[in-house]
Parts: structure tokens; C-alpha cells; sequence
């Protein structure tokens, strides 16, 4: 998982999540309780702040909601100015497994960037029709990139290393998918490695993800425009 002078910290972006984000800040305090906690308040109109703020976790408070690439781009960059040399996202809402932390950080021994896994086959997660069609074109488009079989590139239960915190700060888009497709083909144009390590979801503690047909048809038309940006314009930029 690295050395224990190796200094960690858990980013948890969040946004109206004044129901989870106690629960997840304890969970993760109760598994790890050696590692630093920040809880990105993306703009929020509840209690989210507040209430992580009570759980035990350091809180950035961002003036309104710049969704979770801003997040993200906000978590690592108080990761690298504070002297971080891992870094790994768990989502506020419930779905990401503290347990599967360590197993997540043990990735970064062979790569820059671990990716937590949802269809490795472990866990019952699934995803249909559109939505699962999207999220099969993209782990082939940028397992060919990454020169190694992804499943689940659009998974935000991802660990970084210093490299890869410092190649984030660079570059770290906000639009839509930035946080996963964009970032991730970013960092393997700066030559950056990646691999996954299979985990189980788990479902929301409280609220509603946001499903349906047409909805999952709009994601895969929306997930193939961004995944072609993300390929043609990194190297137009000359990124190192």
C-alpha cells in the first residue's frame, strides 16, 4: 500500500449529501483511522459542510456548485500544496466501500493511477441497455490507450500517487465526464500509468441516482463526444 511515511489523504466531493456524509466520514475514520480526511462542500444548500465538519473531516467550502470535476480539481490541489503522496476519492453518497481502500492504494505499487473497478467480477453492480453499451465503448477505447485491460474507466473510486496528483493540479477538467474520461486520457498522454483492482459497489444510503432510458441514451451519446475530445485535443495541447 506504500510506506507508512507515505502520507494519505481521502478526498470526498459533496454535494447536498447532508444525509450520507456523516455515515461516510465515519466509516472511513473507523477503517483508516491513520489517514486525513477532506470533504470538498461543492456549493451545497444543506447541512453537508456542517455535518462533515461534526464527523471529523477537514471541509473546503466552494462558493457554488461546480460539479465534480471542480471537486476534485479543488481536493488535489490542497493534496499537492499540503505535501500529500497519495490521494484517493470516495464519494460522499454511500457507494464506495471504505474496506476497499487499502486494496485500491495497493494498486499504486505498480501504477500511478488505481482504479476501483466495478465489473471485475466482484460485486453485483450492473448497469443496462445505453448506459452499459457507453461504459463498454469507453474501457476499449482507453484500454487501448493505457496498453492494459480496463472494465470501468468512468469509476470515481480511483487512487493517485504523487505523480498523478501533480499531473491533476496540471490539468483537471470540470465538464461533463472530466473527472473520469478526460482526466484519465489526459494523464496517460502525459505517460502516466494506470491499472484497476476489482471492487463491489454498494447502493446509495439515502436519494436517487438518476436512471432511465432516455436518460442513459442521452449518457452514451454524451460519453462518445467526450471520450473523442478527450483523445484529439490533449496532444493539440502538447501536454508533457
Amino acid at each position: 500500500m506504500g510506506s507508512a511515511s507515505e502520507r494519505l489523504i481521502i478526498i470526498v466531493p459533496a454535494w447536498n449529501e447532508e444525509n450520507n456524509v456523516g455515515t461516510t466520514v465515519t466509516e472511513i475514520r473507523s477503517t483508516l483511522p491513520g489517514a486525513d480526511i477532506v470533504v470538498v462542500d461543492d456549493g451545497s444548500t444543506d447541512a453537508t459542510g456542517m455535518v462533515a465538519r461534526a464527523a471529523g473531516a477537514d471541509v473546503l467550502t466552494l462558493p457554488y456548485n461546480m460539479g465534480v470535476g471542480g471537486a476534485m480539481r479543488t481536493g488535489y490541489a490542497y493534496a499537492q500544496r499540503h505535501g500529500y503522496d497519495r490521494a484517493i476519492q470516495v464519494d460522499a453518497d454511500g457507494q464506495h466501500n471504505p474496506e476497499d481502500i487499502t486494496r485500491i492504494l495497493e494498486g499504486l505499487s505498480s501504477a500511478d493511477i488505481s482504479i476501483g473497478a466495478r465489473f471485475a467480477d466482484v460485486g453485483s453492480y450492473q448497469a443496462r441497455g445505453p448506459r452499459r453499451w457507453a461504459m463498454v465503448f469507453l474501457a476499449g477505447a482507453i484500454s487501448r490507450i493505457a496498453g492494459t485491460k480496463l472494465t470501468d474507466v468512468t469509476s470515481g473510486f480511483r487512487a493517485a500517487n504523487r505523480r498523478a496528483i501533480d499531473q491533476y493540479v496540471s490539468y483537471f477538467p470540470a465538464e461533463y465526464l472530466g473527472d473520469t474520461i478526460d482526466s484519465l486520457v489526459a494523464a496517460l498522454h502525459a505517460d502516466l500509468t494506470v491499472t484497476q483492482v476489482p471492487v463491489a459497489m454498494r447502493p446509495r444510503m439515502s436519494g436517487n441516482p438518476s436512471q432511465g432510458f432516455v436518460g442513459s441514451a442521452i449518457y452514451l451519446a454524451r460519453s462518445i463526444f467526450a471520450m473523442t475530445l478527450a483523445v484529439v485535443r490533449r496532444p493539440m495541447r502538447g501536454r508533457a
